[in-house]
């Protein structure tokens, strides 16, 4: 399995980037998955529902699933923000995992970037990121000999994961 992730600030285009690249890879043949950093207080339910009830009743965990699909529900009974590894563990078998957000894990990454957001860049001081995407490069805040990716050009950003994919393989951390 591969993993490459992508950070950056809200609005600088990682979900854009990620949706246009899931297409891509399978197009290539590849298995992908997703694991997206959410904030807070997300649901998937909705109210009336069987699984709502039965969260809403106490159940820790609810599975939902059908001939199409399946869902996991984890309700926590204490604050837990589950590491990125931890959601890694989660998925079944593929090829890609794409993860979004988690923009301190300790994985490759490629930095999403605009300067539109105003927001500042993290590939100076992160040395888990391997390429930046943006469209304005020409107004980066540092030098960098990092790649850079055009953002528009999500095709360039697949073709760049697939010219050196083993530099993706998935390692999980040794457990201590």
């Amino acid at each position: 399995m591969k993993v490459i992730g992508f950070s950056g600030y809200s609005g600088s285009g990682k979900t854009t980037l990620v949706e246009q690249l899931i297409p891509l890879l399978r197009a290539a043949g590849h298995r992908v998955s997703v694991v997206k950093h959410a904030h807070h207080d997300f649901d998937i339910d909705q109210p009336g529902k069987d699984s709502y009830r039965h969260r809403q009743a106490g159940a820790f965990e609810i599975v939902i699933a059908s001939d199409r699909r399946l869902a996991k529900i984890r309700e926590y009974e204490q604050l837990a923000e589950p590491t990125v590894h931890q959601l890694i563990a989660e998925l079944v078998d593929c090829d890609w995992v794409l993860v979004e957000g988690f923009k301190h894990a300790d994985l490759p990454k490629i930095e999403v970037w605009r300067a539109a957001t105003g927001k500042q860049a993290n590939y100076p001081t992160d040395p888990f990121i391997v390429a930046i995407a943006t469209d304005s490069a020409d107004q980066l805040p540092e030098p960098t000999s990092r790649p850079l990716l055009d953002l528009n050009d999500p095709a360039a950003a697949a073709a760049f994961l697939l010219a050196d994919a083993s530099r993706y393989d998935y390692q999980p951390p040794a457990i201590p």
